[in-house]
């Protein structure tokens, strides 16, 4: 990991929290959950895209299964507000990172945190580390934990 990074200073923040990780760097970014899995060789449904949305005009953080699309009406209807899409402006703001680059946990400002069910269903899963090219490995019952999350499902 090069010193100060992005994924090194997320590594630094962690570490704040008590989570002691190790932080994977890929060079050709890893942009997308498919470019994720296959620079881990691992399932896409392994990977957690940390996607902010806004619930009734305030920020949600919802980390979902790579392989999984949210439903944006049924979402909203389970958590009793309308959900629709943050801009970059605001995801920046509240995480302190940009888009593709939002990691589940250490953010700006609290956030509301949704946890996508089918997470919970592996062992390890994989997530954004402060940039597009670096993630890091947490049990899904750990991010459920340390982000404070309420487990529900994301999809239709």
């Amino acid at each position: 990991m090069a010193a100060g990074s992005a994924a090194d200073e997320y590594a630094r923040r962690l570490s704040a929290l008590g989570l002691e990780i190790e932080v994977r760097e890929f060079p050709e970014g890893t942009h997308t959950a498919a470019d994720a899995a296959a620079a881990l060789g691992c399932p896409v449904a392994a990977i957690v895209k940390s996607l902010v949305f806004t619930l009734d005009d305030a920020p949600i953080l919802v980390l979902v299964s790579g392989a999984n699309r949210v439903d944006t009406a049924a979402l909203g209807r389970a958590l009793g507000g309308t959900l629709g899409k943050a801009d970059a402006r605001l995801v920046k703001e509240a995480t302190g990172f940009s888009i593709g680059a939002v990691p589940p946990l250490a953010h700006a400002t609290s956030l509301t945190t949704v946890v996508d069910e089918d997470l919970l269903k592996l062992p390890i899963v994989w997530a954004a580390a402060g940039s597009s090219s670096s993630v890091f490995a947490i049990e899904p019952s750990q991010l459920v934990a340390r982000s404070g999350g309420t487990v529900t499902r994301v999809t239709g």
